[in-house]
């Protein structure tokens, strides 16, 4: 059982949620943390949004911060599209005293590396995910794709940029329903993003990732920090699970580019910074 700190020190103060079930959330995290989960998507809510998403590197204040909180809860997992492998490297989570309750639920959750293990699992891949591979190139050649526009590969996915894109928001709006008429021939889904359209296998979201997980771990309270439209499914699971008597926590790592998440959050901090100072908080408020 977690006993609260002093929350008027302002080195270890907590945010209040705006909402009610957001308060009833935190305040069953900090009276049971041994049962509960911190659940974090990486790109925006752990680590700045960056040109490259290969440069993306967990915000400087992100591995202490789940250094000192994951001993406290149940665990700490890690919720990306990104491979799994990936995240670790980006996050520099591997090897970090303190992180053995972290997990990495890579690809929505086709993959998994945990910290105890330090190795990773996963199903075989999806085939249309190669045809797609093998396609898109010429694919976005052959209707002019704006300059500036790139592919990333993430191994079991692939995602078009348009950040670079002279007109980011254009091209965009412009490559959403070719790409989507193109995943659709091979088995895939369009997920839309901050200026980034992934194509992926269908059946797997942060949203199940989380369920599943939760219901692996045996959970009693959430808390769930995300900040893209790829987060929206997690933010729903937990509003189902809220209903069903569950206690959880909504947290956006705020963005001027995404708002759904804002309006269904009951707290929204600053960034990654501010979800550092929030992890950091509520650490400091466990005993």
């Amino acid at each position: 059982m977690g006993s609260p700190k002093d929350s008027t020190d302002p080195l270890h103060a907590l945010p209040t949620p705006v909402t009610p079930a957001g308060r009833e959330g935190l305040e069953a995290i900090l009276a049971n943390p041994a049962t509960a989960v911190i659940g974090l998507d990486f790109d925006g809510t752990l680590a700045p949004i960056v040109p490259d998403p290969e440069q993306a590197r967990a915000h400087p204040g992100a591995v202490p911060a789940l250094a000192a909180l994951a001993p406290k809860v149940a665990s700490v997992a890690v919720i990306t599209g990104r491979p799994a492998g990936v995240a670790v490297r980006n996050g520099g989570f591997a090897g970090v005293p303190g992180l053995r309750h972290l997990v990495v639920l890579g690809h929505y959750g086709t993959e998994r590396w945990d910290a105890v293990s330090s190795t990773v699992s996963a199903p075989a891949p999806h085939p249309g995910v190669a045809a797609v591979r093998a396609e898109l190139p010429g694919f976005l050649d052959g209707i002019g794709a704006w300059q500036g526009t790139w592919i990333e590969e993430k191994g079991r996915a692939l995602a078009v940029h348009t950040r670079r894109a002279e007109d980011p928001q254009a091209a965009f709006e412009a490559l959403r329903a070719p790409l989507t008429d193109l995943a659709t021939r091979h088995g895939l889904i369009v997920e839309p993003g901050r200026m980034v359209l992934e194509l992926r296998p269908p059946g797997m979201d942060k949203g199940v990732a989380l369920l599943d997980y939760l219901r692996e771990t045996g959970a009693e309270s959430v808390l769930y920090a995300g900040d893209d439209l790829g987060d929206l499914p997690a933010f729903a699971a937990v509003e189902k699970l809220r209903s069903d008597g569950v206690p959880g926590l909504l947290v956006c790592s705020g963005s001027s580019e995404v708002t759904e998440l804002q309006e269904r959050a009951d707290l929204v901090v600053d960034g990654p910074a501010g979800v550092v100072d929030l992890l950091s908080a509520l650490s400091a408020q466990l005993a």
